[in-house]
Order: C-alpha cells, then structure tokens, then sequence
C-alpha cells in the first residue's frame, strides 16, 4: 500500500513538471514505452527488482536501454528513481501516470470482453456509444473471452455491464432454481 502511495506521488510530481515544461504528450509516450518493456521482458521486471543488484548496474541498463530514446526530462527521472531506490515501483508509477494524464485528457479507460472478435465498425460503434454514455474519450482494451458464450461485457472502473450470454444463462438459472426452493 505504502509503495502505491509512493507511486502516485512520484507519477503526479512527474506529471506537475511535464505540463510545466509543456511535454505532457512526449512524456506519456516515454512512460508507456517504459511500461510496456517492462512488462514484456520478465527479466528486467525481475532484475529492478532485485535486492542484490546494485543501484549504479541498474542505472546503467535503464539508461542502456531508454537513454536516447526518452526524453531528457524522462532520463533524469528514472535516474532520480534509482538514487532514491524507487525503481522497483516503475511499473506503478507508470501505471498511476497513465491514470492521471488520462483523467486531465477526458479519457477513459474501458475493458470489453466479448465471445468473438468485432469487426472494426463493430468496435467503433461501441465507443461511440461509450462515448456518448460517459460524456468522456473512450480508451478502449478489447479481448475475446469464449466462455462468455455470446455478447460482450464492458467494465468501466469498477462497473461491469454484463451482456453476455453466460451471464443471462447464469440469471435463467437462478431464477429457476429460487421458484423451486
């Protein structure tokens, strides 16, 4: 909980300085090109994780590998991370960046799983509708879940709307089972 905490101070503050320096948009693309290699190599995750390496050998590899390709505002970042041995929340604080750049756009974030893939119409219908629903840019994850049988479900923060066929047969269910109790 505590480093949750810690990350958002160091994502706000980070974000605080970028609008400043007007960088908000090349900043987010920093972050997010950060966080998604991190999460796509298991082996950086664990290495800034690591109590036994040493703080200068992560500087280094962090360096290594974002310092030509993020801004300079994003290299002394990470570089103060790792002084303040921070680096093992990168991917929280990322993630909290993420958060707060897309509350200051108007964009919201929202999860759709359906049984099968949409068609391209299909997918930009349904944000239109989430759009007009939210009053807000929709940031759409979509998935494909088979189980779901048929339908979609749209979670929006911590709301699920829930128009599957596995939910409505789940409700058929309940329904019946309560009338013979």
């Amino acid at each position: 909980m505590a480093s949750l905490k810690a990350a958002r101070r160091y994502a706000k503050s980070l974000l605080e300085v970028s609008q400043e320096q007007k960088q908000v948009e090349q900043t987010l693309a920093d972050i997010e090109l950060i966080d998604n290699t991190i999460k796509g190599s298991r082996e950086l995750f664990l290495f800034l994780r690591s109590p036994i390496v040493q703080r200068d050998k992560k500087q280094k590899v962090m360096l290594e590998l974002f310092g030509n390709k993020v801004s300079d505002l994003t290299r002394m970042f990470i570089e103060i991370l790792i002084r303040k041995e921070r680096e093992t929340i990168v991917p929280e604080i990322a993630e909290s960046f993420i958060d707060l750049y897309n509350k200051l756009a108007g964009i919201q974030k929202v999860q759709v799983r359906a049984a099968s893939d949409m068609d391209k119409a299909g997918k930009d219908n349904l944000k239109k509708i989430l759009q007009e629903k939210t009053g807000k840019k929709i940031r759409m994850e979509f998935t494909v879940d088979e189980n779901l049988r048929g339908g979609l479900q749209v979670r929006i923060d911590d709301t699920v709307y829930d128009g599957s066929v596995k939910h409505k047969m789940e409700e058929l269910q309940n329904t019946f089972l309560g009338f013979s109790s």
